[in-house]
Formats: C-alpha cells, sequence, structure tokens
C-alpha cells in the first residue's frame, strides 16, 4: 500500500484522518513554493472517496482504491488500446485491401482517421477533464476503444462469403484471359469499397477513446503519488501500451493463418501459399472489444481522487516555469468556462520551455513511426529476408527496446529523485546517445544482389530496367505477382514465370522449379559440392552481407535510449506548466505530436524510400503500383538523413528548454527534505492531518 494511513472509512462515516474544519476560513493562505493551498486541500480531500458506486463500496474493492490499484487498470486499458490501434489494425491492412478492393491510398486514410479524431479532441477533453471525473473519463475511454474495435469487424458479419476465383498458375506459361488482362479497369469500382467508411468510423471512434487514455490518464498518475514516483508510474503504462502493439502483431499474426470465413460452413481448396488466401482478420477484434468493456465498470467505481491525494499535493513543491504567465493561473474558478480556453492554451504556448519540450517530442515521434511503419521494409531489401522473417526481426528490436527503454527512463529518474531541471538534463544526455548510435546505418548497410531484368541482364540479353527478355518472351508473365525465385546462377528472377520456369515440384515444404530457360548454368564446383538438381528454388537469393547482426545489435540500443527520453519529457512536461493546466498540457503536446510527428512520419519515410526504387509495378493501365527493387545503398542514406536531422533538432530544443527554465525561488520555510517534496516537519500547520 502507498499510504496506508489513508484507509477510506465506511461509507457515511467521517474520515479521521482528513484535516479538520476550522470554524473560520479565511482567503486560502498560498504557501510560498507549495503548488496547493490549504482550501483546494480540503476540497481535494472531501472528494476522495472509498471505490464503489455511492454507499455501495464493498471491502474487496478497496484494495485497488490507491495508485497501483489505478496503474493496473491504467496499464490494461493502455495494451488493449495499443493491440488494436498499433497492432491488429496495422497487420490487418493488407488483407482488408484485399478483401473490400480498396488501394492503398483509401486504407491510407483508415490509418490516419485515428490521428485525425485524437487531434480534433485532445485539446477539448483535456481542459474540460481537467477538473472533472478522471476515472469515469477512462471508464467512457473504455468503452470507446470497445465499440471502436467492434464496428471494424462489423463489415466481415454484412458481407457474404469470400470468392477466391479460379486458381493461379506461377509457373510458364501462365493462362491469360485476355478480355481480363488488356482492359484497362482503373475507373471500375466495386460495392465492397464502400465499407471503407465503417473502418474509418470504426478509427475515429478508437481516437475518442485513446484521447482521455494519454491525457486525463496521465495526469491522474501524476496527481496520485508522491513527485519521485511520478516517472516510475509513467513508465510503466507507457511500457505497457507499446507492448501492446507486439501482442497485437503476435496475435493477428496467428488468426491470419485461419481461413477468412472460419464462421461459415464454407469448403476451401487454397491454402496460405496461395495469393488469393485470406486470414481471419475480424477475429482478433472481437476478443479486443470484450477486454475494452470489461474494463468499464473497474474505472467507473474509481472515486475523483483517490486517497491520500490532497496530502500528497499538499507535499509537492511547485517547479512550474517562472514567467509572467504564471500569474494568470492563480484564480481557483480559472478553466472552469470555455471563455478560459483561448488563454489557457495561450498560457501554454508563451511557456518556452514547454513549446520546447513539445517540439523536441515531435521529431522524435516522426522518427519512431517512420521507422515503426518501414523497418521491416528495410531488413527485407538490406538482408534479403522474407517479409514474414523481416516484420519478426523487427518487432524483436523495436518493442522490447521501446519498453525497456519507457521503463528504464522511468525507473531512473523516480530512483534518483530528479527534479524538473535533473530531468531534462538525463533527457537531453538520452537523445545525444541515440543520435550517436543512429550512425550504425553507414557500417551496416548493403549493397544489391544480382537481380535479373534490374541489375544484370537474362544470360546477356534483355534491358536493364524490364523484366521481358527473348528467353521468358512466350510465357504471359503476371507482373503484378511477385514471387521471388534464386536460380541455380546466384541470380534472383522476379518471379518463376520471369525465370522462365515451366515445372515445378514441392519438397520439404520448399517449393522448387525445374526446365527454367532464363537462369543461366551454376559454377561447376558448387553445383557438384551441393549435388542438386533443381534450376531455380522459392525465395530470394541469400545475400553475402552478414551486417544483420550488427544493424540489430546496435538498433537494439538505439531505440532504448531513444525511449529512455520519452518518460523524463513527459514529467518535464508536467512540471513545468501550472499544476491546473497538467492535463491541458498533454493535450496539447499529444496535438502536435500528432500534426507534425505521427501523421507525416511515415509520409516522409515512405517518399524517401520510394525515392530509392529502381523498379516499379506497372498495371494494364499503365499506372505504377507497388516498387519491387530498391537501390539499398541509396535507401539507407536517406533513412540516416532523416534520422540525424531529426535528432539535431531534438537535441537543440532539449537544451533550449534546459537553457530557459527558470525554476521558482527557494524559500527557507519550504525547505524540501529531498527533490521535488516538502519536509513534513516544516510545513504549515494547517496542511497537517490531525494527530489524534
Amino acid at each position: 500500500m502507498d499510504n496506508p494511513a489513508f484507509v477510506p472509512s465506511s461509507p457515511g462515516q467521517p474520515r479521521r484522518d482528513r484535516p479538520r474544519e476550522e470554524p473560520r476560513l479565511g482567503p486560502a493562505v498560498s504557501v510560498p513554493s507549495v503548488s496547493v493551498s490549504a482550501s483546494s486541500v480540503r476540497l481535494e480531500a472531501e472528494e476522495e472517496g472509498p471505490c464503489g458506486w455511492g454507499r455501495f463500496a464493498p471491502a474487496p474493492l478497496q484494495r485497488c482504491n490507491n495508485p497501483r490499484g489505478y496503474l493496473l487498470h491504467y496499464s490494461l486499458l493502455a495494451l488493449v488500446q495499443g493491440i488494436v490501434v498499433n497492432g491488429l489494425v496495422n497487420i490487418s491492412i493488407s488483407t482488408i485491401e484485399k478483401r473490400y478492393e480498396l488501394n492503398s491510398s483509401l486504407t491510407g486514410l483508415v490509418s490516419s482517421s485515428y490521428d485525425i479524431s485524437f487531434c480534433v479532441l485532445s485539446l477539448f477533453v483535456s481542459f474540460y477533464g481537467e477538473r472533472g471525473h478522471k476515472p469515469r473519463w477512462l471508464a467512457f475511454s473504455s468503452f470507446m476503444i470497445g465499440l471502436g474495435s467492434l464496428v471494424f469487424c462489423l463489415p466481415h458479419f454484412t458481407t457474404g462469403a469470400y470468392e477466391y476465383g479460379s486458381k493461379f498458375e506461377d509457373t510458364c506459361p501462365a493462362p491469360v484471359n485476355s478480355s481480363s488482362q488488356n482492359k484497362c479497369s482503373g475507373s471500375i469500382t466495386s460495392s465492397l469499397s464502400s465499407y471503407l467508411y465503417v473502418f474509418v468510423l470504426g478509427q475515429l471512434m478508437l481516437g475518442v477513446g485513446g484521447t482521455p487514455l494519454y491525457t486525463l490518464g496521465t495526469a491522474f498518475i501524476d496527481d496520485s503519488v508522491a513527485i519521485h514516483k511520478s516517472s516510475l508510474y509513467i513508465g510503466i503504462g507507457y511500457a505497457m501500451s507499446i507492448l501492446g502493439p507486439a501482442i497485437g502483431y503476435v496475435l493477428g499474426g496467428q488468426l491470419l493463418t485461419l481461413y477468412i470465413d472460419i464462421n461459415r460452413s464454407t469448403r476451401t481448396d487454397i491454402n496460405e501459399d496461395d495469393p488469393r488466401w485470406l486470414g481471419a482478420w475480424w477475429i482478433a477484434f472481437l476478443l479486443s472489444w470484450i477486454l475494452a468493456w470489461s474494463l468499464i465498470v473497474p474505472f467507473s467505481c474509481f472515486p475523483k481522487h483517490l486517497p491520500g491525494t490532497a496530502m500528497i499535493q499538499a507535499a509537492k513543491v511547485s517547479q512550474t516555469h517562472q514567467d509572467r504567465s504564471v500569474t494568470m493561473v492563480t484564480d481557483e474558478n480559472f478553466g472552469e468556462s470555455f471563455k478560459d480556453f483561448p488563454m489557457a492554451l495561450l498560457i501554454l504556448l508563451k511557456n518556452p520551455v514547454f513549446v520546447s519540450l513539445v517540439i523536441s517530442t515531435t521529431t522524435e515521434a516522426l522518427i519512431t513511426t517512420g521507422f515503426a511503419t518501414f523497418l521491416p521494409k528495410f531488413i527485407e531489401n538490406q538482408f534479403g529476408k522474407s517479409s514474414s522473417t523481416a516484420a519478426t526481426l523487427g518487432g524483436l528490436v523495436l518493442i522490447p527496446g521501446a519498453a525497456l527503454g519507457q521503463v528504464l527512463g522511468g525507473a531512473i529518474a523516480s530512483k534518483s529523485k530528479m527534479n524538473c531541471q535533473n530531468v531534462m538534463k538525463f533527457a537531453l544526455a538520452s537523445s545525444a546517445m541515440s543520435l550517436l548510435l543512429s550512425f550504425v546505418f553507414l557500417f551496416a548497410k548493403c549493397g544489391n544482389e544480382p537481380f535479373a531484368g534490374v541489375s544484370e541482364a537474362y544470360n546477356g540479353t534483355g534491358k536493364l530496367g524490364k523484366l521481358e527478355a527473348p528467353c521468358n518472351a512466350n510465357c504471359s508473365c503476371l507482373r503484378s505477382f511477385y514471387y521471388p525465385v534464386c536460380g541455380k546462377d546466384d541470380v534472383q528472377y522476379f518471379s518463376p514465370c520471369t525465370a522462365g520456369c515451366t515445372n515445378q515440384i514441392t519438397s520439404d515444404h520448399q517449393r522448387m522449379y525445374y526446365n527454367c530457360s532464363c537462369v543461366g548454368k551454376a559454377d561447376p564446383v558448387l553445383e557438384s559440392a551441393e549435388n542438386e538438381t533443381y534450376e531455380a528454388k522459392a525465395g530470394k537469393c541469400e545475400t553475402k552481407c552478414k551486417n544483420l547482426p550488427l544493424f540489430l545489435g546496435f538498433f537494439f540500443f538505439t531505440v532504448v535510449f531513444t525511449f529512455m527520453a520519452a518518460t523524463p519529457i513527459t514529467v518535464a512536461v508536467l512540471r513545468c506548466v501550472p499544476d491546473k493546466q497538467r492535463s491541458f498540457a498533454l493535450g496539447v503536446q499529444f496535438v502536435f505530436l500528432r500534426l507534425l510527428g505521427t501523421i507525416p512520419g511515415p509520409i516522409l519515410f515512405g517518399a524517401a524510400i520510394d525515392s530509392s526504387c529502381t523498379l516499379w509495378d506497372l498495371n494494364n493501365c499503365g499506372m505504377r503500383g507497388a516498387c519491387w527493387i530498391y537501390d539499398n545503398t541509396k535507401m539507407a542514406y536517406m533513412l540516416i538523413g532523416i534520422s540525424a536531422a531529426c535528432k539535431v533538432i531534438t537535441l537543440c530544443f532539449n537544451g533550449l528548454a534546459l537553457f530557459v527554465y527558470r525554476p521558482p525561488p527557494k524559500k527557507d520555510n519550504a525547505t524540501a527534505s529531498q527533490p521535488g517534496e516538502v519536509d513534513p516537519t516544516k510545513a504549515p500547520r494547517q496542511e497537517q492531518p490531525p494527530t489524534g
């Protein structure tokens, strides 16, 4: 128990540990360097209550009526939110595209809908919720996250069974349907594409649910614990939100191995290796709906303030950046009316420390979201790994590294009992280390392996930049299906068809191809050593670049140091603003973070990666589709350039925040026994609990 002295009494009974009300209550006595007045202490103490609903407060519920109990439920909700928004949605996008005939630009709108909803509501929710019942706001958050998950999977139940069509052949000669292959059908749309609006609605609801979680929910943690514990509690909560995507990827990936119509009595003759296969993407959303709604009841029973919050607040030393705007929020009623909204926003934007910290977190968010989206593609192309292997390796580096960094950053700041100034110094040092480690791209980059039609000609025939050559001229290959095969000549081919292969066999779950007219002869020494008769095998050629372990190791520590600064920066944001604006400050921070960080981040990284493309897919209408082959060296330099530039901006603004920060002047009658806390023996008499 964090505060065993503040166990609530039975409903209806006066609390013995509350400050006694004096018969005469004059003006609120402001204590120098102390963040709350005596009147606010009494007000918050009256709002502290047992865990329950009105007079119904069962004794077992009181075991959770403390910061640890709240942190447990906060972490569970953050976990569910991470599973759905950053895990299941991302892993289901490609399946949704195929099932509902949507292009990538439309599914990009689906992905962005969450951020749009979050940005629109963040300022208003954080402003009005600051003085409201924060746990009940999180009960509403649980409801909306569950409802958004339910709505997102509804299209599966309102459409018929999935029709996967005729069998697809990947060898030469491929069957050609002239009526379908030569017709430009770019203007034809399907009625299934109308479900786009249902997916957007689901994402908007998820954004509504996520807004109170990361603004009011985080501020409630800071309200309820001692100042030196806040960073640890926030770090644990944020780490759980990072673990959510990992669980989402694992859970969603496993469910995609089940056929999409598992709930219908349909018969299928295809397996996962078939390009027409679609997995049961919708099951995980149903599970998330149940988990999210199971948290509504626990959050609804928490009191407005946890027992002991008033005395914890009274013992905190204000670390607000001192400037003229601080005096504007001394009024007890400030923030209760919408008329105060413009002034509250202006106060934050005129705080140079707050603005500097917001810009630094925005540039870091741009990098992290960019890499979270495209790290698997980078690993796949640089080191010749399959998509599934690259996604697994990327997840093993990003998720544990980010979670470890969040917990370490919060634990170090908590254990060292850092004040606001020292927290910013710690974040600056962590950001500097991540900048140095990010140059690993320069040493771990790989060149391109031989690729027929791209980096070298087909046995000296054909032209670079074209997959067609005399050896596969009669194959009628479909360029829109990328099935790389590795020939015995150590040259990679776009597909078995472009390699001119006419026969195939599956041995030990590995597809082998024969009679490949485009594959050159292998080295006689290697051929006799391998003693194999196939001419090509499915998959990319094994890369000669052995830098993958080096890259993964250094990138892991880069992620750790990057996220090690995240929790201290959040704590610094809560400290440098007036106490009445902590929730609102987080709301403003998240608006800028998403508008200038998480939304443009994937777009910027995607444009940089596309600029290194050497072979594009062209449809029958001549329009450019996906990129198949990249210039690895150019890709590495582009990504390191963006990362280094953003991290330099982060360092500059972290340093600026530290330089312009002015802490409150120290007072002799409120000497702190440790950074951020007041010595109880020297606290004002009227703010101490009664002794008997």
